[in-house]
């Protein structure tokens, strides 16, 4: 087994994470404020493998979503939750421009649903097609939403998902379930809503502090022979900047032909071309997973291997 590294090398060698900050615009990298104010959650990130690995990963993407989320699907942990939101959010280890301009977060889209009925989305849906690819295409993904209000003017949603290791790097998936909690907007009349949000959610995500609107664009109770789909189109922002996108939710795994024209005709409405989204691989093959159960807490001795 590797011997296990002193904090101030983990520190100080950390592959790759200076250059993630100078790609990503933050200002400079205080290495010695990770011990300094966080010194607890770096030692705790620094003491196991998985917590090392999972900041040379980072580093090495340089600010690519994609690549980040692997890195978290891979190698996340409560203990790389609590050094970066020690280290870049709460004490600015890692400083990040100021002033960022998240305006365009608030401009909503003027074919937005007026009064839509929360309860609608209660149940199980699958995302089928996606206008991010970054966000949102990745495979196998289906979102479960429950309420404990009569009104479901609150929701909370069950996100699961397969995130795919690159055929280069070995091929094979790992399993997502994440957990978010939306505030309906379109149920609470007496609450002002300037950009016409139909639903909002905040919280922290492997971290990190997100802010995100939602607006429901067109939908379909499945009458008149349009089967059941929600077109859904979400504008947020985290520290790395403002991101934006756009989904299709349906009953079934694929969205139907026949809900197509409805789709594309709220899309376009909404100024979206339906013609650049791409369908979602939803076929989710039987496998084992890459997720190790034993190390999910980041402290398996057996993550030491190929460091």
């Amino acid at each position: 087994m590797t011997p296990l590294p002193s904090l101030a090398d983990g520190v100080n060698n950390y592959d790759g994470f200076a250059d993630y900050a100078k790609e990503n615009q933050m200002e400079k990298s205080d290495v010695g404020c990770f011990v300094s104010k966080c010194g607890d959650q770096t030692k705790n990130l620094f003491s196991n493998p998985r917590g090392i690995k999972g900041i040379s990963c980072l580093g090495r993407c340089k600010g690519e979503q994609s690549c980040a989320t692997r890195c978290f699907a891979a190698y996340g942990s409560k203990d790389l939750n609590s050094w970066l939101s020690c280290t870049i959010e709460d004490n600015e280890c890692v400083k990040v421009p100021k002033n960022v301009d998240n305006s365009a977060e608030n401009i909503g889209y003027d074919g937005a649903i007026k009064n839509f009925n929360p309860k609608s989305l209660v149940g199980k849906w699958y995302k089928t097609t996606g206008l991010n690819p970054d966000y949102d295409m990745f495979d196998c993904q289906s979102n479960v939403f429950t309420t404990g209000t009569k009104d479901a003017s609150e929701l909370d949603m069950d996100i699961f998902l397969r995130i795919s290791q690159p055929k280069e790097d070995g091929g094979g998936y790992w399993n997502n379930n994440l957990q978010e909690h939306m505030v309906v907007d379109a149920a609470q009349k007496d609450v002002s809503n300037p950009s016409g949000r139909t639903m909002h959610t905040a919280g922290k995500m492997y971290g990190l502090t997100f802010d995100e609107n939602w607006y429901i664009l067109g939908q379909s109770d499945g009458s008149n022979g349009i089967p059941e789909f929600k077109l859904v189109a979400y504008k947020g922002h985290t520290l790395q900047g403002n991101y934006e996108g756009s989904f299709v939710y349906a009953k079934e795994p694929t969205l139907p032909a026949a809900a197509i024209p409805a789709v594309r005709e709220a899309a376009a409405k909404a100024g979206l071309n339906f013609d650049k989204y791409k369908p979602i691989n939803n076929s989710c093959p039987a496998g084992e997973p890459l997720n190790d159960s034993i190390a999910g807490t980041g402290t398996s001795t057996s993550d030491w291997k190929d460091l």
